[in-house]
C-alpha cells in the first residue's frame, strides 16, 4: 500500500494572532506576516512542490497569501477553515474575558461549549477528523495550509488524544506537521522540515 504523506502547515503571522484576538476568515496575514513567509520560501532553494503533490489550503485569506508566498497553488478546501467564533470574531481575548468571564470560562474548560454561538472545538475536530480520516488510506503526498488551532486539534485527532490535550499544544505561525500513514493510523513524524516541501 502506497502511503499518505501530510504536510499540515500553520499560515503566517496576522494582525489578530500578534494581539490574541479572535480571527476572522477574511484577515490576510500582516506585513510582518508575508515577510516571514516569503523569507521562509527563499531560505530553501530546493523547496519546490512536485506534480504529484496536492496542495490544499484553508479559505482564509491568511492562509491561501502563506501558501502563494512558498510558491505554492493550492485548492481551496473548506475543511481546513479555522474555528467558526461566531459573535467572538474579531473581538479581542481581554475584552471577552471582562465582558464575558464566564462564557470565555466555559469555551476554554468544556470543547463542547460554543458560548459565542458559532463552533465548538469537539465540532472542530468532527469537522478536520472526518477529513484526515479520508486522507489517511487515500496514499500519495499532501501539503495543507491552515490555522495553529486547527492543526492543534488536528494532532490531537490523529494520535487518538483525549480533546483537552489540544490545550497543551502550542503551534506558531509557519510552523510544519508531518503525519504519516500507512493506511491503519496516523504517525506524528518529527525531523528537520522544509516550509513547503513534501519530502
Amino acid at each position: 500500500m502506497t502511503g499518505t504523506s501530510l504536510r499540515l502547515v500553520a499560515h503566517g503571522h496576522t494582525a489578530a494572532l500578534r494581539r490574541a484576538r479572535f480571527g476572522g476568515a477574511d484577515e490576510g496575514l500582516d506585513e510582518g506576516g508575508l515577510r516571514a513567509a516569503l523569507a521562509r520560501a527563499g531560505s530553501d532553494r530546493r523547496g519546490h512542490s512536485s506534480a504529484d503533490d496536492t496542495c490544499l489550503s484553508s479559505p482564509a485569506a491568511a492562509a491561501t497569501q502563506t501558501a502563494s508566498a512558498l510558491g505554492l497553488r493550492p485548492t481551496v478546501e473548506t475543511a481546513l477553515a479555522n474555528c467558526d467564533y461566531g459573535d467572538w470574531t474579531g473581538r479581542a481575548f481581554e475584552e471577552i474575558a471582562h465582558d464575558h468571564p464566564q462564557a470565555l470560562h466555559e469555551w476554554l474548560s468544556t470543547p463542547d461549549a460554543a458560548p459565542h454561538g458559532g463552533e465548538s472545538v469537539a465540532a472542530l475536530r468532527d469537522r478536520i477528523g472526518r477529513w484526515l480520516d479520508g486522507q489517511r488510506t487515500g496514499g500519495g503526498r499532501i501539503i495543507a495550509v491552515t490555522h495553529p488551532l486547527v492543526i492543534r486539534v488536528a494532532i490531537v485527532h490523529a494520535l487518538d488524544l483525549p480533546l483537552a490535550t489540544y490545550r497543551q499544544l502550542d503551534v506558531e505561525p509557519l510552523a510544519i506537521v508531518r503525519l504519516t500513514s500507512q493506511g491503519a493510523r496516523w504517525q506524528l513524524r518529527l525531523g528537520a522540515a522544509r516550509a513547503h516541501t513534501p519530502a
